[in-house]
């Protein structure tokens, strides 16, 4: 029986903690389903459609294969069921991080016990990377080349100069 994992984001942008999360939970099933969505509570910078194409181009940049890119708009658990998921894989950054995931992950297990959750951290170079920070930093003209690959950091700049704020 294939193993199908999800790892669910907004990835607004996708960032590379995104991709080390992505290429290290992609050695644990047979299939990552990288599960693309909007947070309510966040403003994203790029609609829908830009964020799934970005995730698309950078995964098949690396060389990750047993992935494929799917958007979604409902509770996480039924597009894990969806999926045929047995497994969601969330990055944890530090300790904030955790404590949401694991009121989430409390949740998630109320609403389905069939799919587990299992935390990956970050790499430790990669652990204060946030795409809020990321956007955040842009805005303010400040250089994200050490956050994002050199293809999302240009999309990130023409998306802040387009939006007639500062970028770099």
């Amino acid at each position: 029986m294939k193993r199908i994992g999800v790892y669910p984001g907004t990835f607004d942008p996708i960032t590379l903690g995104h991709m080390d999360i992505i290429a290290r939970g992609a050695k644990l099933v047979d299939e990552l389903v990288i599960g693309v969505t909007t947070n309510i509570a966040k403003s994203p910078m790029f609609n829908d459609e830009e964020r799934m194409a970005m995730v698309e181009r950078e995964v098949k940049n690396q060389g990750i294969s047993n992935t494929r890119v799917v958007g979604f708009n409902s509770l996480l658990m039924d597009f894990a069921d969806a999926q045929g998921a047995a497994v969601v894989i969330r990055g944890i950054r530090g300790v904030t991080d955790f404590e949401y995931e694991y009121q989430l992950t409390g949740m998630n297990r109320q609403l389905n016990d069939r799919v587990e959750t299992v935390f990956l951290m970050a790499d430790v170079s990669l652990q204060p990377i946030a795409s809020r920070l990321v956007k955040e930093i842009a805005i303010y003209g400040g250089n994200i080349s050490k956050f994002v690959t050199p293809k999302i950091r240009d999309e990130v700049v023409a998306r802040v100069e387009a939006l007639g704020r500062k970028g770099s």
